[in-house]
């Protein structure tokens, strides 16, 4: 909130999911959950700080699914939707205004408009990757110049306060001039605004400020689907530059966020419009895929791959290199008398009440693991 608040071109959209998460967390660890239902409780947590930050339930919940818990399954869809749908009737009645992305009407589309947009998304692979390298090489320059790490930040706000003199719309996330660029024309200041404020956000994250990419890939992405319009009315394409902004801001914010359902449903829940949400997702695949088979990093598993750990999704946050002998072994539930009868044994355990029984001797010691189903499928009665 800090960084934002001076003006450092990060967005604080980071902030809420990392504080969502944090508290989902804090809960499953005092309720002694497993891992499996910690990570849903995570995902929940991340999931309610973007539906609120946008007021877009679906968004925040594909949010959670695709880059929290690494799955679209249905044991966590309740707890998911649900937080996120409290999330926004949270905000809604403490009376909390979103930040506008206002469209200008949509025209008609055609399946002749998804090649140019395919190409698009291509393009913002292109750029996500640039700006993640440069926000990497920003951060090693600082380290290299010898500079003490609590005066790197003023540098990077000078240096952002500097490239603010062209253009105010630099600083910040973005989110003031978002709906402004969606709904103006391409000229020659969108491409200046387009390559400052990639600078400004790379300064920023590299200098030591806090923050996010979301906003700011947006609003870059809006920016290059302008640039991508002006480019092909000079090829002689007919490209909407309005739709050519919007699926833009949702294909680049793919290449450097991650989760193109989430992005689609960002900009479903924004426009209403389900014609352009399709090419919306095509563009976003063909980032997404492009950006995992010649990068293999989204701008978080990327920082994290910096720091030496080995993740490049959801899937891969690791548990092997904190694992102990104890936390592998699960705690005794069940036990029954090796010397029992089957009948007694159906009695104490009805089948699907457990899985497996641990059989003791007459001390008490370990004789065998046996599954319940195992003995009701055996059909008589015994030892």
């Amino acid at each position: 909130m800090l960084c934002n608040g001076f003006g450092a071109s990060v967005g604080m959209e980071a902030g809420y999911s990392q504080a969502g998460a944090g508290i989902g967390s804090a809960i499953a660890s005092r309720l002694g959950l497993s891992r499996g239902q910690c990570r849903v409780l995570v995902g929940s947590g991340a999931a309610a700080g973007i539906a609120a930050a946008f007021h877009a339930p679906l968004t925040g919940a594909f949010y959670g699914f695709e880059l929290i818990i690494g799955v679209y399954a249905i044991p966590s869809v309740a707890p998911v939707m649900t937080a996120a749908l409290l999330a926004v009737l949270t905000v809604r009645t403490l009376g909390a205004e979103p930040f506008p992305i206002i469209v200008p009407p949509i025209p008609d589309l055609t399946l002749a408009d998804y090649p140019p947009f395919i190409l698009l998304g291509l393009i913002g692979a292109g750029v996500a990757i640039a700006i993640m390298r440069l926000v990497t090489l920003v951060e090693k320059g600082f380290q290299l110049s010898g500079v003490p790490a609590p005066l790197r930040p003023m540098i990077g706000g000078l240096g952002v306060g500097a490239l603010a003199l062209y253009s105010p719309q630099i600083m910040s996330s973005g989110e003031g001039a978002l709906h402004i660029q969606v709904g103006t024309g391409v000229t020659v200041s969108v491409l200046l605004v387009f390559l400052l404020k990639i600078c400004a956000s790379s300064l920023s994250l590299g200098s030591g400020f806090r923050g996010g990419l979301f906003l700011a890939a947006l609003f870059l992405g809006s920016l290059m689907g302008k640039l991508f319009a002006g480019a092909a009315a000079l090829a002689g394409l007919p490209v909407d530059p309005v739709v050519s902004a919007v699926v833009g801001m949702a294909a680049l914010a793919v290449g450097i966020v991650g989760g193109p359902f989430t992005m689609t449903f960002l900009t479903l829940e924004t426009t209403g419009d389900l014609a352009i949400s399709g090419l919306v997702l095509t563009a976003a695949i063909a980032c997404s895929l492009t950006v995992r088979e010649t990068f293999g990093y989204s701008f978080s598993t990327w920082r994290l791959h910096l720091r030496g750990e080995s993740i490049r999704g959801a899937h891969d946050v690791g548990w092997l290199r904190d694992l102990t002998v104890g936390r592998l072994m699960e705690p005794v539930r069940a036990t029954f008398s090796a010397d029992g009868t089957q009948a007694t044994f159906r009695a104490a355990f009805p089948l699907g009440q457990i899985r497996h029984v641990t059989l003791l001797d007459a001390e008490g010691r370990y004789a065998g693991l046996v599954r319940v189903a195992r003995v009701y499928s055996a059909g008589q009665d015994g030892p």
